[in-house]
């Protein structure tokens, strides 16, 4: 960026900073619902009757997963209706799950 002002500096700086911050959020909850669906597919898979040590496991991702998700439309870094839709289709994807068991 080239000079204008040292107040459109500071700004400039801190528009990188949030970007930063966001993308780290996002990428956060990206990858707690790629552990949490890896978990339950993987707790699907492994022990058809029996209960599995990841039930547990698969549990408490989803709550970590959530704990993202709102964190992150707290925060404004996603939308109230996209955390809720996504949070939505998790628990319908871990019931359908569990009900296959």
């Amino acid at each position: 960026m080239a000079k204008k002002s040292s107040s459109a500096e500071k700004r400039h700086r801190q528009s990188e900073e949030r970007r930063m911050r966001n993308k780290a959020a996002k990428s956060a909850v990206r990858t707690s619902v790629k552990k949490f669906i890896a978990l339950v597919q993987e707790k699907n898979q492994s022990a058809h009757g029996a209960e599995a040590p990841n039930a547990a496991a698969s549990e408490t991702a989803f709550r970590d997963m959530v704990k993202k998700i709102d964190t992150a439309a707290r925060k404004g870094i996603i939308k109230k209706n996209a955390a809720a839709r996504k949070k939505s289709r998790m628990q319908r994807f871990y019931n359908s799950h569990k009900a296959a068991q």
